[in-house]
């Protein structure tokens, strides 16, 4: 980044022997004979830090930099001044509109040892600057961040809870249906077994665990097998013990369930839930 001095003095000599003595540190060098004219340059150029006389028509040097404290409050501002109007300047110090007061006549090196330390401390506040701003950046990005995944969380939360209660719906559904439904799995285990399952097929004992072949008669061992082989619903008849009948629907998960397996749905023939009845 070019570092650029801007100096403001009315005494056009004066002007001259500073532009000579900062030549030589390679300063970008702009000059004002007055406050106004310096506002002017400040309008369109970039100025890093700015030496401004004191007693000067018009605006005095404490007045111009307030002035340019409020429009252009990154700049570096000092005095250089053989008057020391001690309650203006300190008033200025005070506001901050003044980084240094130095006097004249001034010390050559004492004097580019000040501008330095000045670009320096510019410099400095830019890399801080830009730092806060990345930091600031990253802090909204990550707020960002946490909100849409507060948004996703409450969304899958919320999916969740439904699919749950879909869930125990259906496990309820399940419960409650006047035919025995078997979910087999593809290693022939019995994974799902309703109430009229248990009633049917239990005597007393739990279902689910136990390989459907020791559970359903023999009967029936070739529909499921048949079924899961084909791929394709089966429908039949199948005769239970003391020579009663249960038609049977068995439909393959392989779509459903990657293992494999089938679902079994059985329910007395019509005639024989009539004589149940």
């Amino acid at each position: 980044m070019e570092r650029t001095l801007l100096l403001v003095d009315d005494e056009e000599n004066i002007l001259s022997s500073l532009a000579r003595l900062f030549r030589r540190d390679g300063y970008c060098i702009l000059r004002a004979n007055s406050g106004a004219s310096g506002l002017e340059i400040l309008a369109n150029n970039t100025v890093n830090v700015i030496i401004s006389d004191q007693r000067m028509p018009e605006m005095t040097g404490t007045q111009f930099l307030s002035r340019v404290k409020e429009l252009y409050p990154d700049t570096i501002r000092m005095v250089l001044s053989g008057y020391t109007e001690l309650e203006s300047i300190t008033d200025a110090i005070n506001k901050g509109a003044i980084y240094k007061f130095l006097t004249k006549p001034w010390d050559d090196d004492l004097l580019r040892a000040n501008v330095q330390e000045a670009f320096r401390d510019f410099e400095l506040r830019m890399e801080n600057g830009c730092a806060s701003d990345n930091l600031s950046a990253a802090n909204n990005e990550l707020m960002n961040l946490n909100h849409d995944l507060e948004k996703r969380y409450d969304e899958k939360n919320r999916e969740a809870q439904f699919n749950l209660r879909a869930l125990q719906i259906s496990q309820k559904v399940l419960e409650e249906l006047p035919v025995a439904v078997l979910g087999i799995g593809g290693d022939k285990v019995i994974a799902v077994a309703n109430r009229a399952a248990q009633k049917m097929f239990g005597n007393g004992a739990g279902l689910v665990g136990q390989l459907a072949g020791d559970v359903l008669p023999a009967s029936m061992h070739g529909i499921y097998r048949y079924a899961s082989e084909q791929k394709n619903p089966v429908s039949c008849t199948a005769e239970l013990e003391e020579e009663r009948h249960v038609e049977v629907h068995c439909s393959p998960l392989l779509h459903a369930c990657q293992v494999g397996g089938v679902i079994l749905v059985m329910m007395p023939r019509k005639h024989e839930r009539n004589r149940d009845q």
